[in-house]
């Protein structure tokens, strides 16, 4: 694959061609235009056609690659080569009450490698980026989180369980010592935004389970690349791979990152 500056700029491109499209259809969007895919879980024809525009680009950009897409438009997986993880509206009850933030999020994985990403919230119109080993960008601003405050002097971030709840007490647990030991939780409703956030130092740090690949491919090298850590509640996983289908996450800046990782050991006892 040729991995350039025209194919980083056309698939930046191509994020903001679509977010575009996402919100002028907020500006008359309706209700009734929503189905249930599962247990509070929606999608409507703004996930649905975004997706298959992001996938009708990338194959434009980066013709061998595969595709991973939380609304299914394509599952052509190509096994230990390069392949998209995309949600194409993480955040999808938020826009349905016009309710920010939303935001696209895009991955691309080389193997079992994450190689580059992009958040891009729609709410207010910032997109970030990361490349491995390039570092993490909000447009043109580089971040950086390797000497973020510690937990107790800043922001948690999470996502309250919506339909898993066989899990609930060992989160209750973990929720009482952020409450306790951190300035504040906060829940938006976007895992790619929560990390996003994370990466540009706004939280201090993200947890959260009953995650898919999608959610969380992006701006796990977001952290990663502004200098935090990323990894499940029992530690660092064996590869990039693994960690995006663990269905769970912890975030953040080196020092807050720590400590958390010791609340989400403690009390889920994994």
């Amino acid at each position: 694959m040729s991995w350039d500056e025209h194919t980083r700029q056309g698939t930046l491109d191509l994020v903001r061609q679509v977010g575009a499209w996402i919100q002028n259809e907020r500006r008359h969007f309706e209700t009734g235009q929503v189905e249930t895919k599962s247990l509070n879980s929606l999608v409507s024809y703004v996930d649905r056609n975004a997706e298959d525009s992001l996938i009708q680009g990338l194959q434009t950009l980066v013709p061998e690659s595969g595709f991973l897409g939380e609304e299914g438009g394509s599952q052509s997986w190509v096994d230990g080569g390069l392949n998209w993880i995309i949600d194409p509206l993480d955040g999808t009850t938020n826009f349905i009450h016009d309710l920010p933030p939303y935001a696209i999020s895009l991955a691309l994985m080389d193997g079992d490698s994450l190689r580059w990403g992009a958040v891009y919230e729609l709410g207010q119109d910032q997109l970030y980026w990361a490349e491995k080993g390039l570092g993490a960008f909000c447009e043109t601003r580089r971040l950086t989180i390797a000497d973020g405050p510690a937990i107790d002097q800043g922001l948690v971030a999470t996502g309250f369980p919506y339909h898993d709840f066989d899990l609930m007490e060992s989160y209750l647990k973990v929720l009482r010592a952020c409450f306790q030991g951190s300035r504040g939780v906060r829940r938006f409703g976007s895992a790619a935004t929560d990390l996003a956030w994370v990466a540009d130092g706004r939280f201090q740090a993200f947890f959260e389970h009953g995650l898919a690949p999608w959610d969380v491919a992006a701006g796990i090298l977001l952290v990663r690349e502004a200098g935090g850590y990323v990894g499940t509640f029992s530690g660092p996983a064996a590869s990039d791979l693994d960690l995006v289908h663990s269905r769970q996450i912890v975030a953040g800046n080196p020092t807050a990152h720590a400590t958390l990782e010791s609340w989400t050991k403690t009390s889920f006892s994994l």
